[in-house]
Parts: structure tokens; C-alpha cells; sequence
């Protein structure tokens, strides 16, 4: 399976969904936090989700139950640079349980892994869009309904093209 997103929509087959990138489009990332969805193929490497929010979920990919104690680190001065952490942390992170439900499920991109390289950004994931489709600060993000339904059909073969 194929899944490709541009600036609008997430495709796959005849799959065509509303989708939200990054404030700033799509393109080269050039630093952490500079809101640009990164350009190019990727794979999931594993799902998040919130048990108390989502009744059940079958996947082929690896899938990960959230606890109030996660995070995704953000800060490139930390080891742990764009990778999944447990507060408390001295270093500066996204925390993943959340009041809103944009992090009800995450889909985790392989973006700067293999090597991670510091400050070349972290965290880009495929999760929910808030209701109004708000720009994200570089995921993207698509509607918790058809996020459910691409969990389902994706597998570790699955190639996520963004362009």
C-alpha cells in the first residue's frame, strides 16, 4: 500500500481524505520547530494511542498504549533528541497524553531516525486534526475517522510519500 499527502489531501488507492501539514507546507526541513512538513518517502515505525479514548484498534505495525508520564523530546541538547520519553525529564518535550485528542492516535514516521541528527526535527507524526483543520507544527494531521480506517490498512511495507 501507497499513501501519498500534498498540501491538502492524504491518498491512498481510492482513498482520497482532507489533511493538514505543517504552517509552513511542505518541503526541505531545515531546523527544529521551523513548522515545514519534511518532504519525501517514509514507513511507520509504530502506532500510539490513547486506550481510554479508542475502544480497540487492530493494526499489522507494532501499536503502543500512551501514559501520562510520555513525551516525544524536542530539545537536540538532550540524548534522547526525537525520541519517546517518560517525565519527569530535565530536557525540553512534547508531552503525548493530552486534554485535546490530537494525540488520540499517532502514527510515528521514521523522519531523522537511522541516524537521528540533532536539531534536524522531531515528532513527525500522522495524528488527528483539531476540528477546524489548524495548520500542525510540521505532522500531519487528517480527521480521527479515517485516521482509524488507515490504521487498519497499513502495514511495516506501507510507504508514506510526502510531496
Amino acid at each position: 500500500m501507497h499513501i501519498t499527502i500534498n498540501n491538502k489531501y492524504l491518498f491512498s488507492d481510492n482513498y482520497k481524505v482532507k489533511c493538514v501539514v505543517g504552517k509552513r507546507g511542505i518541503g526541505k526541513k531545515l531546523k527544529e520547530g521551523d513548522k515545514i512538513t519534511p518532504k519525501g518517502n517514509y514507513k511507520v515505525k509504530f502506532i500510539l494511542y490513547r486506550k481510554d479514548r479508542i475502544s480497540s484498534m487492530s493494526s499489522k505495525i507494532s501499536k503502543y498504549v500512551i501514559r501520562k508520564n510520555m513525551g516525544w523530546c524536542d530539545d537536540p541538547k538532550s540524548k534522547d533528541y526525537n525520541k519517546l520519553i517518560k517525565f519527569p525529564f530535565k530536557f525540553s518535550a512534547e508531552r503525548l497524553y493530552r486534554s485535546d485528542n490530537i494525540y488520540d492516535i499517532i502514527l510515528v514516521l521514521n523522519y531523522n531516525f537511522n541516524p537521528i541528527i540533532n536539531n534536524r526535527g522531531s515528532a513527525i507524526f500522522i495524528h488527528v486534526a483539531t476540528k477546524n483543520y489548524k495548520f500542525t507544527r510540521g505532522c500531519v494531521a487528517i480527521s480521527k475517522k479515517n485516521l482509524k480506517k488507515i490504521v487498519k490498512l497499513i502495514d511495516k511495507k506501507t510507504i508514506i510519500k510526502i510531496n
